[in-house]
């Protein structure tokens, strides 16, 4: 599942962390997450803050999108920092796609896909200009690039397929890869990372290792293929990232799943 936007703001001890996504609920309990919600999680030092970060983000993405994840803590924010979270918050972010902004302290990183060069210096510049000298806002924003849509566009939602419980591919968890192959072999000078997922069920430990080993396997293939080794970094989340209900087969068959991400 790609984000549309992680929010992730660390003040002292206090971390809460905005994602938009779309709700659902699996059947271990994890709350699935998809493009359309905006979901904001994270501990916040009271209940004014808390009422405070809700109402702006439903002022931005309206109150329907907004699921209300956060909980009361002892924490210490700067000061002033109801006021700088509402500049943070601002509508420009809503011209950012697979963003995550993460404000430490007075360092603010700001990260993800826009639509061209104008919008990615105006965006951070529009952020710093708001805020007082005493924040660095750091752009890492980029331009959308077309090669994450080709990816996506071979890969078509398809399920790449293992054995039950083990990291050896199936006949046709092949022939996708194969088809990846040759469009990944057209990405010149970029690298992707191969992403494993599975189901809820079992323990978590075993599960994120089992991810990582069928993410390993897809990158040993497409190697094979001629791809270069270097160019192809691998990750398994487990059972992290649902992106359906594990309480039913349909559901757990989608979570169990192989993503390509373009990262340079």
């Amino acid at each position: 599942m790609k984000y549309a936007f992680v929010v992730a703001l660390v003040l002292a001890s206090l971390v809460s962390r905005v994602m938009a996504q779309a709700p659902s609920v699996s059947g271990s309990g994890a709350q699935v997450l998809g493009p359309n919600q905006v979901v904001v999680s994270g501990t916040v030092p009271d209940e004014a803050t808390r009422v405070q970060v809700l109402s702006r983000l439903r002022d931005l993405y309206g109150a329907d999108r907004v699921v209300d994840q956060m909980a009361l803590g002892a924490v210490v924010a700067p000061p002033q920092w109801s006021q700088h979270l509402h500049k943070l918050l601002s509508p420009s972010l809503k011209q950012v796609t697979r963003g995550q902004l993460n404000v430490q302290g007075n360092l603010i990183d700001l990260k993800g896909e826009v639509p061209n060069e104008s919008v990615r210096q105006q965006v951070a510049s529009d952020m710093a200009a708001s805020l007082n000298p005493t924040y660095t806002v750091r752009n890492g924003l980029r331009v959308a690039a077309q090669e994450q849509a080709i990816v996506d566009q071979t890969l078509a939602n398809r399920i790449i397929e293992f054995e039950a419980g083990s990291a050896v591919l199936r006949p046709a968890g092949m022939a996708i890869l194969d088809e990846m192959a040759q469009t990944l072999a057209k990405l010149k000078g970029k690298k992707v990372e191969v992403l494993g997922h599975t189901d809820a069920q079992g323990g978590r430990v075993a599960n994120v290792a089992l991810s990582l080993a069928r993410a390993q396997a897809v990158k040993t293939y497409l190697v094979g293929k001629g791809l270069l080794a270097d160019s192809i970094s691998t990750a398994g989340l487990g059972p992290d990232r649902p992106v359906a209900s594990n309480a039913t087969d349909e559901g757990r068959a989608r979570n169990r799943r192989i993503e390509f991400q373009v990262v340079q």
